[in-house]
């Protein structure tokens, strides 16, 4: 049984990566590859050529249709033949590879793994800060040799920072700061405060001042696999609150897991923000710096994963400062039982 839900969108790609050129990526244990037609929309077919196998991310673009590499089968974008490989041979459209639903928000492009009845766009997790006016938004890609939940859990507790990124946005005040932790029906919120404390260096930089200041961390979890995180500072005298803090720094670290197989992911990750919107090079330099403190989660996360896997006698222990990814396992387990019963009714 897999771990993860199928009737669900998750990211494929930033809107970047998925060009005219194929793109191989597997997506819940499944090889697909991407590529935009030429009016920019993109299409996804499963990465194996119905004739020989033969992955089909390695063919030849034709117009809006791909050419197998091997023999030379042509498909549509709809999957379906357009060309024989034996000159003279009719075409037999019952020849063909299967197709996956696509959609563009938020600048990545989203593959529904699942009935395709069901696609329905407003079932993609609301990213809001990535599309809204007087924001900005940028980040980038790691693939992940772990269990995509296993950085689920990471994001839900921040405790994390003090050790692993003590040289950026780490601090000891965070492991002294309570936290609170509630569910609002299929999401998962843990809130920290931390008033009247030094600013660690990356928001130190960012706020370009001296002085104590106010310091939040507001993580969300949102089903199957996105996680947002409101973060950031504001000097002590600005009034900042954890229901109302847009006077100093504050960022939305957006997070996106999708499952390649049951033990490594595809992790887009970025940062939305509502100040300095009208500086490319600082958006450089901040993207350039979140990628050097997901960099070191990286590194922490492989090492569990193959910890885990050395051990298959233990269980990870949790803890109070857990409970942010114990309730959101605890979602995404819910969530498949759901759509397993409904597919037994059906």
């Amino acid at each position: 049984m897999t771990t993860w839900l199928t009737n669900a969108w998750y990211v494929a790609g930033w809107d970047a990566e998925v060009d005219s050129a194929p793109l191989a990526r597997t997506i819940c244990g499944v090889p697909m590859v991407f590529y935009r037609k030429l009016d920019r929309s993109v299409v996804a077919m499963r990465d194996a050529c119905p004739h020989r196998l033969l992955p089909l991310s390695m063919g030849i673009r034709e117009g809006d249709s791909l050419r197998c590499k091997y023999h030379g089968l042509k498909l549509g974008p709809d999957g379906v033949a357009e060309e024989m490989p034996l000159t003279g041979d009719p075409v037999n459209r019952s020849i063909c590879t299967e197709t996956y639903v696509t959609h563009e928000r938020y600048r990545f492009v989203w593959v529904w793994i699942g009935e395709k009845a069901k696609a329905d766009p407003a079932l993609i997790p609301d990213l809001w800060p990535c599309a809204k006016p007087g924001w900005v938004f940028d980040g980038g890609y790691y693939h992940v040799a772990c269990d995509y939940r296993l950085m689920i859990d990471n994001l839900m507790d921040l405790t994390h920072e003090t050790h692993v990124h003590s040289g950026s946005i780490g601090q000891r005040e965070i492991m002294h700061a309570g936290i609170a932790t509630r569910v609002e029906g299929e999401e998962v919120v843990v809130e920290r405060w931390m008033p009247g404390i030094d600013a660690p260096p990356f928001w130190r930089s960012a706020l370009g001042k001296p002085g104590l200041v106010d310091r939040w961390q507001i993580c969300r979890f949102l089903l199957p696999s996105s996680v947002m995180i409101d973060v950031g500072v504001a000097p002590v005298e600005a009034g900042a609150t954890l229901e109302s803090h847009d006077q100093g720094v504050r960022g939305m670290v957006v997070d996106c897991m999708t499952p390649e197989s049951e033990t490594t992911h595809h992790y887009f990750w970025g940062m939305a923000r509502n100040f300095n919107i009208d500086d490319p090079g600082f958006t450089a330099r901040f993207k350039a710096g979140q990628g050097g403190v997901f960099a070191e989660d990286k590194v922490i996360l492989e090492a569990q994963q193959r910890s885990i896997e050395a051990n298959p006698g233990l269980k990870l222990a949790a803890y109070n400062i857990d409970q942010g990814g114990v309730r959101a396992r605890q979602i995404i387990a819910r969530a498949m039982r759901a759509q397993a019963g409904e597919g037994a009714a059906a």
